[in-house]
């Protein structure tokens, strides 16, 4: 199969170009510049030049795909409406290269984004999402449930917290403002917790979602279903040698800034109809093991 990506030389990218063509799949990825463009090359990749936004260039790319992986976004909280709503266009270009056929879309969301049907259960495929007036980064799967509507073959992949040794997606976040403050914080009694998964075991569910995910599902790439907060609070406080301490719902909003409602609720997540479905089975080290072994001078 011949496989756009956008994303390609990112976090996940890197890890999923090279498990894509693993199987025997062409890679196109998408790329804004010589260097990522090298970087693709040197993964066995072929490098189309664009950037995510110029809809008319992805649009393009798509066409000429037997399937499209969109695994970009920027993470920027301070302007996350704005990317939000990029985003958004992003999926109805790539949704308009497909429409008419049966070929796969995998979209890239998050299972911080699902309403949950049952108080204080993990949330599940099955449970809806969020409105984007609720909350701006719900555009992604509204734009979605766009394509769907119009017969494309767009399958969501739900991503929790996505890491390895290097990289920890919003853990980040948590140690730059425990540098910053000197200590490390969580809200209440550090019970809500957080979803997680393997960067390895995320890029072979983008593989089985892409060659066998139903049109119009969700997928969870959930590899624990929750890790409390004040577990990873004090893992960080080991590695950095600062103090760990419990935090009011009110103290968040200083200490935590603009992801303070995050840091307090409980982002609990299952992957237990995904792993029934495509026959996926998680392999790589668990959240704690890898924040245990981080760089911390590098952190």
């Amino acid at each position: 199969m011949r496989v756009f990506v956008t994303g390609a030389t990112g976090f996940i990218g890197s890890y999923l170009v090279p498990e894509l063509i693993k199987a025997g799949h062409q890679v196109v990825g998408l790329s804004r510049s010589d260097k990522s463009a090298e970087q693709l090359a040197n993964a066995g990749a072929e490098a189309f030049r664009g950037d995510v936004n110029d809809l008319d260039r992805l649009r393009a790319a798509a066409e000429t795909a037997d399937g499209v992986i969109h695994a970009a976004f920027n993470h920027d909280f301070g302007n996350l409406k704005q990317h939000s709503e990029e985003d958004r266009k992003v999926i109805e270009a790539l949704g308009e290269a497909i429409l008419g056929s049966d070929r796969p879309l995998v979209v890239s969301s998050g299972t911080g984004l699902v309403r949950r049907s049952k108080t204080e259960s993990p949330a599940t495929e099955t449970d809806g999402h969020f409105s984007s007036a609720e909350f701006s980064r719900a555009a992604t799967e509204e734009a979605a449930d766009a394509v769907i509507a119009k017969g494309g073959r767009v399958i969501v992949l739900r991503l929790s917290q996505v890491h390895d040794t290097r990289h920890q997606g919003r853990i980040a976040q948590h140690i730059k403002f425990a540098r910053k403050k000197g200590r490390v914080a969580y809200v209440g009694d550090g019970q809500n917790r957080l979803a997680a998964v393997h960067v390895t075991d995320a890029v072979t569910l983008f593989k089985l979602a892409l060659e066998k995910g139903v049109a119009g599902a969700r997928y969870h790439a959930v590899g624990e279903e929750g890790v409390p907060m004040r577990d990873i609070a004090e893992v960080i406080g080991a590695g950095l040698k600062m103090p760990v301490e419990s935090i009011t719902g009110q103290e968040a909003l200083d200490y935590f800034g603009v992801i303070a409602p995050l840091a307090a609720i409980d982002l609990a997540a299952s992957s237990s109809l995904t792993r029934r479905q495509l026959g996926w089975e998680t392999r790589g080290q668990d959240l704690l093991t890898d924040l245990r072994e981080v760089d911390w001078t590098a952190a």
